[in-house]
């Protein structure tokens, strides 16, 4: 009942703090609960995180559904929820970041959890989280999660890092890469909350005035040493592989990209810790082929597409029968991409969400998210 509790707070402070109308929900729209799966129509596009949507489990579906993927990358949270409202797309790959923005503009429908056979098999953490359950309603399925890593070029980058503070170190002026989002602050403001205690950050998105100008103001001085601000995977597995950038804020996707293609790097989670993505399969209100989508979601929610994600990417699956055939996949996976770790590893990574004005500590003055998007893009003018 308290995560319920909170996700119907957070729905009601995004909607104070992003100013999205009741009423702007096209009339093609369908917000009914999904509690059936009819006959597919043919066809599914979507939008997915690079890496999602691989022929390896894309081509099985098509042939086991009849349902043909067409599948447009996004680079941010911010690009999936502006194309989801366009009304072209069925359904999205979405962080938690952008799940309850979608969910408060009524851009998704909710879907009965009871149509994905393989949803008793989840980590209890993905049942029912805040990002995608409102009232008891679920507004898609989970599917993986992971951290975000720091990436280093290993004969550029020496001795080998161990904090994020690299990133705002001289040392490597012009060579230093990291995402083109304003939820990149976050990262800032974690690595402040390690470094600079006194400012009395806990939670990273939740930031009051004199945390967020500082964390802005570390930025700003960051910004002379950045050589590009990426904004899809890649664009930073390009810089890696032209030299242009030898360390940045990165996925696990571009160092296994990096690594098949024989570039020296690795990567690491500093110990300051780490941001993250819960992502989350959600089907359009405006959804030409929702049968096709929860077709999609059942496919991608099995034990082997999950593990095949999970390897191709570098993230952890929500299904916990996943573990087994990693290993077989790939030995000495399920550990790796910790998919048999303990809750506490879960929990020890700050996972993306919206900013919004409501701060954990019952106070209302916590920058909501269109003040870090100004920032953002003040930051980088």
């Amino acid at each position: 009942m308290r995560r319920i509790r909170r996700g119907h707070v957070l729905i009601a402070a995004l909607a104070a703090a992003l100013c999205v109308p009741a009423s702007g929900v096209s009339s093609a729209a369908d917000n009914s609960m999904i509690t059936k799966i009819g006959k597919g129509e043919g066809k599914l596009n979507l939008i997915a995180w690079e890496g999602y949507t691989q022929p390896q489990w894309v081509k099985p579906f098509t042939k086991a559904t009849g349902c043909k993927v067409s599948a447009k990358y996004g680079g941010s949270s911010d690009e999936m929820v502006t194309l989801m409202r366009t009304g072209q797309y069925d359904a999205v790959s979405a962080s938690g970041d952008a799940s309850l923005r979608l969910i408060l503009g009524k851009d998704v429908r909710g879907v009965d959890p009871k149509l994905v056979p393989d949803f008793k098999n989840f980590i209890s953490a993905l049942k029912s989280p805040s990002h995608n359950t409102v009232k008891g309603v679920h507004y898609g399925i989970s599917l993986q999660w992971g951290p975000n890593t720091l990436l280093y070029n290993t004969k550029k980058v020496k001795p080998a890092p161990t904090s994020w503070g690299v990133l705002y170190s001289s040392k490597y002026k012009g060579k230093i890469t990291v995402p083109d989002n304003a939820i990149q602050i976050a990262d800032a403001a974690l690595y402040l909350s390690k470094t600079k205690p006194g400012l009395g950050i806990k939670d990273p998105y939740e930031l009051n005035s004199a945390q967020f100008k500082a964390t802005v103001d570390l930025l700003k001085k960051q910004k002379p040493l950045v050589k590009k601000y990426w904004a899809t995977a890649g664009d930073e597995i390009d810089l890696f592989k032209n030299g242009s950038a030898t360390i940045g804020a990165s996925w696990p996707y571009q160092t296994n990209t990096l690594i098949a293609a024989k570039a020296p790097v690795k990567d690491l989670i500093p110990k300051e810790g780490a941001t993250g993505w819960a992502d989350t399969w959600m089907i359009s209100s405006k959804a030409k082929h929702p049968n096709c989508a929860m077709q999609w979601i059942k496919w991608v929610s099995t034990p082997k597409v999950q593990a095949q994600q999970a390897i191709y990417f570098g993230e952890t699956p929500a299904n916990t029968k996943a573990c087994k055939i990693m290993d077989q996949l790939s030995k000495g996976s399920c550990a790796q991409y910790h998919a048999n770790a303990s809750s506490a590893y879960f929990n020890s990574i700050k996972f993306w969400k919206t900013p919004v004005k409501a701060c954990g500590n019952g106070k209302n003055d916590c920058m909501d998210y269109t003040k870090w998007q100004q920032a953002w893009t003040d930051i980088k003018s």
